[in-house]
Formats: C-alpha cells, structure tokens, sequence
C-alpha cells in the first residue's frame, strides 16, 4: 500500500501595526496565488472586522462558526474539531471571522497563557495544508500576538507612506520579544511594499529607503504590489483580483510573490 505523503504547512502570519496597508489584500491573493501554484492552503481570517471573510464570499456570520467560536472553544477545553469551522471557497480553506471575535478576545485578555491558544489549534490541522496564512488587524492585541506566536515566519505588509515605514521598525521589535520568550522559531519572511507608484518621487525614495535600511539583514521582495484602482474595486466587490481582474498588474504581482515565497 503506498504511503500518503504528509503535507506539513509553514505558517505565515500577515502583519503590520498600521492599517490600510494591504495585509487583507495580500492575504487573499496571496491564497489564490499560492493554489494556482498547487499549494494546498487555509486562510485564518484574526481581524474582528472580518473583512477577508466578506471577500470569500461568506455571509450570514451570525449563523457560522468562526474563528472566535474556535479559539473560546479551546480557551473553555470544549472538545471540537477544527474542521467543522473551516468553509471551502475556490478550492482555497477559511476559518472566517466575526465580530464575534471582539468578546473572545476580551476573554483571552484575563487568561493566563492565551498567546499559545492559536498554536494549540494550528498543530491539529498543520499536516492537511501546504501554507497557512494569518491575516490581522492592525493593532498589537492579544489576537495579534497569538498569530506571530504560531507562526514559523511573518510577512510583513507596508505601503510607500511614511508612517507605514515606521511601523516596519516598531512591529520588528515585537517580533523580537516573541522570538525571545515564546516562538524561537519565529522569523521575518519578508518586506512586502504594496501600493507601490513609479511615478511619484516619494515613492520611489521610500522604497530605496526601505531597501537601505534592511538590506542584509530583512528580505525586501522583489516583488512590489503596485498602486491601481483595480484593487479596491475587487475588495469592494469582494473578490480576488484573480476573478475580478485577471492578467493585470497586480494580479501577476502576486503570482511573483508566491514563487518569491516558494522557491526562493
């Protein structure tokens, strides 16, 4: 009888201490990206805004079970089975998320070691999946801190504004501190510049800034998500942009990211 092949996925965790960066948009292109290239991946949808939910598609999020259903049942020891929260989409995987999620979060604040309660769920479907993506919102909360906790690398998500530039200096310490004292394994997978405009002066200086300041030390992919209005209107119309703009920049551009990511 031949042996089945074990997938063991490499967990990457989606971050950045500032909004509106496109971590939300990398996270669902990426996915689909990353299943053209044959990977088999779960999305973890970890914002109680849910706005990666919305762009699979999932609706009623009263009447499902999310991400913060599963977390409450690991905190309270429930027995459970993570697949029953999982949906399928596209052939691509989602916990989705809720608002929900708020009143879990404000739970785990109060229990003592509630950074590992994603890690605990992770590793029981870890073997099932080529790549798990986190998507997170943009704070540093207990949620946010659980996702870098099970991660084996963080893909870090700025825009060329200025302020997204800062962030990079600050979420790399909080990354250090977690490495530190709960994941040692725990690596930065990458500087991702998105919303990127070859024709603007400020742009191209932040993005040799960015380059300068971390060369040798962080990879800064090749890869640079450029700034188009096709993006928004995909989300808005809550789509990838590989089904709402096929072939466009952007959408090759996450393509390179996945090789960047796989192969290199």
């Amino acid at each position: 009888m031949e042996k089945k092949e074990v997938l063991m996925a490499e967990v990457i965790t989606i971050a950045n201490r500032k909004g509106g960066v496109g971590k939300t948009t990398t996270a669902l292109n990426l996915a689909y990206s990353l299943k053209e290239l044959g990977k088999k991946v779960l999305v973890i949808d970890l914002d109680p805004q849910a706005n990666l939910t919305r762009c699979f598609d999932v609706e009623n999020l009263e009447n499902i079970k999310t991400i913060g259903h599963l977390l409450m049942a690991e905190l309270e020891e429930e027995s459970y089975s993570v697949e029953d929260y999982v949906i399928s989409y596209d052939e691509i995987d989602i916990i989705p998320s809720s608002i929900y999620l708020s009143v879990t979060e404000t739970q785990m604040r109060s229990e003592t070691g509630s950074e590992r309660i994603l890690s605990e769920i992770i590793e029981l479907v870890r073997e099932h999946y080529d790549c798990i993506l986190i998507d997170t919102s943009p704070s540093l909360n207990i949620l946010t801190i659980n996702a870098l906790c099970a991660a084996d690398s963080v893909l870090i998500t700025a825009d060329t504004q200025l302020f997204a530039i800062v962030g990079i200096s600050e979420l790399l310490k909080t990354i250090q501190k977690i490495k530190k004292r709960v994941n040692p394994k725990l690596s930065v997978k990458g500087i991702l510049l998105t919303m990127c405009d070859s024709r603007t002066n400020l742009s191209k200086l932040l993005t040799e800034q960015v380059e300068e300041m971390y060369q040798g030390k962080i990879k800064v992919f090749q890869t640079k998500i450029p700034k188009t209005v096709k993006v928004g209107e995909a989300i808005y119309s809550g789509q990838s942009i590989k089904k709402y703009a096929k072939g466009s920049s952007v959408d090759l551009a996450y393509d390179h990211l996945a090789k960047e990511i796989c192969y290199e």
